[in-house]
């Protein structure tokens, strides 16, 4: 599979753009389009120029999810080309940037900020660095959106869309059904592949509660979407950061039992220090915070109390998470492990 590179300094870096071209019919797509920076712009221009293309000759977009490190570019990529943008209905008030979405992201962040306990001189470190963020968020684009099962022909391939919320409201994957070889060094001949965005990372865990506070459930909602992508057993998936992941199955599981552990560390942080909120259990969890990880990291321990408090095993009151009763066997549902 072809991609650039994106290296940017926000967030998890080493972001992916995948370039699908048809020589054929000389129809060109991409897949995320990185942050929207000076810096990023430039260097996807030359990648998209070793290869013969420039801006205006794209004629799809298909976005994993809104995140700017994501589809930072799709505004002033489409401005350029006319390119068509798609991303999932849940997620495309975002990447339109409607002032109302906006809006309401922004009044749930903080409605959640101040329930799970976060210092108001943190929450303000953290919108300091949001607003500050802002600068990066690109240009709005003018969408269309896909649901589940949706099919798309774009740059020569046919992607069905896999919708994996958790990590974000809207995220998908693009399960590559057909579509022309490439010559290109990552390619492989045969075998069932997907770009899966932020669903599954060859280093990094996505951030689950933290990253899009829209989502309900949210830990609940990505290891269903973790076992779903583990039952498809591709051969390799092509992910959102970094290098591709060549047995991404096992890759998935892994994910899945990290967040078995990490509730099991949740129930201990309660029963050795009692009841307490999202922020103290995430200070035991991740030590001091600071930047995006003041809301990704008592999103995070959120995540799990939620679920936790779904099973019947914590209660919430008064802004504090604690045991209901002995928590040494409990089962959580929808949890993916090595053994399943």
């Amino acid at each position: 599979m072809d991609r650039i590179s994106l290296g940017n300094d926000e967030f998890e870096g080493h972001n992916n753009a995948y370039v699908l071209a048809d020589p054929d019919s000389d129809a060109l797509a991409l897949v995320d389009t990185g942050i929207a920076t000076p810096d990023i712009r430039a260097d996807f221009a030359d990648g998209l120029a070793e290869r013969g293309y420039d801006f205006s000759d794209v004629d799809d977009i298909v976005l994993t999810h809104f995140h700017v490190d994501h589809a930072g570019l799709a505004g002033e990529i489409q401005a350029e080309s006319g390119a068509t943008v798609y991303v999932h209905e849940a997620d495309a008030p975002m990447v339109e940037q409607e002032p109302d979405a906006l809006a309401d992201l922004d009044e749930r962040r903080r409605a959640y900020l101040d329930e799970w306990g976060v210092p108001a001189a943190s929450q303000d470190e953290l919108l300091t660095f949001l607003d500050a963020s802002s600068e990066i968020e690109g240009e709005p684009a003018d969408v269309t959106t896909i649901e589940d099962g949706d099919v798309l022909e774009v740059g020569g391939r046919t992607l069905e869309v896999i919708h994996t919320p958790g990590h974000a409201a809207g995220l998908c994957c693009y399960e590559i059904r057909d579509g022309p070889e490439t010559a290109h060094a990552d390619a492989v001949d045969d075998g069932a592949e997907a770009f899966v965005g932020d669903a599954i990372l060859p280093v990094y865990t996505p951030n689950v509660g933290g990253a899009d506070v829209r989502v309900e459930r949210p830990l609940q909602q990505y290891l269903t979407a973790l076992r779903r992508l583990a039952d498809r057993d591709y051969d390799r998936v092509w992910p959102g950061h970094r290098d591709p992941i060549e047995e991404p199955t096992d890759r998935a599981l892994t994910i899945a039992e990290h967040h078995r552990e990490r509730t099991e560390n949740v129930l201990d942080v309660l029963a050795e220090h009692g009841p307490a909120d999202a922020w103290t259990v995430s200070a035991h969890l991740f030590g001091d915070l600071e930047g995006i990880h003041i809301v990704h990291g008592p999103g995070e321990a959120y995540a799990h109390l939620d679920h936790l408090r779904h099973e019947g095993v914590v209660e919430f009151d008064d802004g504090e998470y604690r045991l209901i009763d002995d928590a040494d066997d409990v089962e959580i549902d929808h949890v993916v492990t090595a053994d399943d």
